[in-house]
């Protein structure tokens, strides 16, 4: 019995490290997709060679970008158009 409770709780230790690794799903980012924020980020106003501000500046163009991912995403698309009847 002993034995058996032992086997137990070793399958336990070994399972749970392993299941806590699975549900992991954070990936570190590409060099591409690390280059195309970046781009993103100037696009909205930022200068990287700004030094003295930088904290500002980078927080006020990525939340243009958020503000403009957000409004792409509910409602830019309406370009087509539908008839009912005859």
């Amino acid at each position: 019995m002993k034995s058996l409770l032992e086997a137990a709780a070793i399958a336990a230790l070994i399972t749970v490290p392993l299941a806590a690794f699975a549900q992991s799903s954070q990936q570190p980012l590409t060099r591409a997709q690390v280059r195309a924020d970046l781009v993103q980020v100037e696009k909205a106003g930022y200068n990287p060679s700004d030094w003295m501000h930088y904290p500002e500046n980078i927080q006020a163009a990525e939340a243009r970008v958020a503000a403009d991912k957000q409004a792409a995403a509910y409602g830019s698309g309406s370009n087509g158009s539908s008839q009912a009847g005859k």
